[in-house]
């Protein structure tokens, strides 16, 4: 079956493609903004990144049990909107010479509530736009769009920022969010599948039903646990590589944008050779690679730092283990989204991708701003050291627990065989 016979996924998939060159705009855009505009360091760059994934920690279970009630297409629409809204805010502001750290922080705070909504119902929204057989086809396809926009939006992000700025790269982000909702506005139908719960469950059981799925089950409830591990340490990793390539490599905005660029490179790979490595190891395996590979990622990137600053081989290290990242990112992400989307029942999906998202973006609160103040503390290299460790530590707990065996064509068998 061809996923061009779905034509709301096809939709669905173009608006996602959009949006997702925009975001890697943003993703440098707002990093140059705290270190360059707002002559932040380490610690303040982790302090808005907190701020932007604070929602997902405060409210997410709350999230979670709405949106299973709500239909999720105009939540899409409205929350891309919305994200237009702010990041034409922060541009308007930064512009004008108005923005600061305290601001920006609290503009990111309301982008990330948004994007919680928005996180939660477009992994819900999948299952309803195709069959559960084509998950892993459909995610990886949404991975490889993702992948490629990851290639060439940070490098259109540097050369924005150098030639524009920083705050005008950011309504390129916003005119991609408005598009994206328009498109979603477009797909037939209402796309929703409303959650059959008893119409008296209250919100506390509701969320409660959530968490028991998804910290009970003997497959997911490891996977989401190491999940939850590895956002930690990637995210110190994140609050302190801005800051390295920025300041103690001198890469500017130009060369931070290429390195990434990479990055997507190695995802563009590892989304296609991602269903094939699957087929041949198992959901389980495939993830624990892909994530394998990210220490050895951080050891060559932290290496650089034995180059001169300006030299190529420096340059070179860091361009290599964005790619070995995106390669390991590309390899695992079909995989672990089909596997949530394949085993968690219709009327759960949205609490239980509001219970990991929440959770994984709540580590990010925690680590984010852990990476910043280690970073200030012991330098930045040490700190991409502790995080290469800590993720080493979540694949050895990957491969001790039962995920190892998870296979997402056993639970399609087992669907098949109930139906029958």
């Amino acid at each position: 079956m061809s996923l061009a016979r779905f034509p709301g996924y096809v939709r669905f998939w173009i608006a996602s493609t959009v949006s997702d060159f925009g975001t890697y705009v943003t993703t440098i855009a707002i990093g140059v903004i705290v270190v360059l505009r707002l002559d932040g360091g380490s610690t303040e760059v982790g302090l808005v990144s907190a701020a932007r994934w604070l929602p997902y920690l405060l409210l997410g279970l709350l999230a979670g049990a709405w949106l299973d009630r709500r239909r999720r297409k105009p939540i899409l629409v409205a929350g891309d909107l919305g994200r237009a809204l702010i990041l034409a805010s922060i541009s308007i502001l930064g512009l004008a010479g108005w923005l600061t750290l305290p601001l920006l922080a609290a503009l990111m705070f309301l982008f990330g509530m948004l994007s919680l909504l928005c996180d939660a119902a477009f992994q819900s929204f999948i299952p309803q736009l195709v069959p559960r057989a084509l998950l892993v086809r459909a995610n990886a396809r949404l991975e490889q769009s993702d992948s490629v926009a990851q290639t060439t939006g940070p490098a259109l992000a540097g050369w924005l920022i150098h030639v524009l700025s920083a705050p005008v790269a950011l309504l390129v982000d916003a005119a991609s969010y408005v598009i994206s909702g328009a498109v979603v506005a477009s797909i037939p139908g209402s796309g929703v599948r409303t959650s059959p719960a008893p119409a008296a469950a209250s919100l506390r059981q509701r969320i409660l039903e959530g968490l028991r799925w998804t910290y009970r089950h003997p497959r997911l409830a490891p996977f989401a646990l190491s999940t939850h591990l590895w956002f930690v340490f990637y995210s110190m990793f994140g609050a302190v590589f801005t800051v390295y390539a920025l300041r103690e490599r001198d890469l500017g905005a130009a060369g931070l944008g290429v390195v990434l660029a990479f990055a997507g490179a190695g995802a563009v790979l590892g989304t296609f050779v991602s269903t094939r490595i699957g087929e041949s190891l198992g959901t389980g395996p495939t993830v624990i690679l892909g994530r394998a590979l990210h220490p050895a990622a951080f050891v060559i990137i932290a290496a650089a730092g034995f180059a001169a600053v300006g030299d190529w081989p420096g340059f070179a290290a860091i361009a290599a283990g964005q790619f070995l990242l995106g390669l390991g990112l590309g390899i695992e992400g079909p995989h672990e989204m089909g596997y949530q989307q394949a085993i968690t029942p219709d009327r759960l999906m949205g609490r239980m991708s509001a219970t990991m998202r929440s959770v994984n973006r709540g580590m990010i609160v925690l680590g984010a701003p852990l990476g910043g103040i280690t970073a200030e503390v012991i330098g930045n290299r040490p700190t991409i050291l502790i995080a290469a460790s800590g993720i080493i530590l979540v694949v050895l707990f990957m491969c001790a627990s039962d995920f190892r065996n998870a296979r997402i064509e056993d639970q399609l068998s087992e669907e098949d065989a109930t139906a029958g």
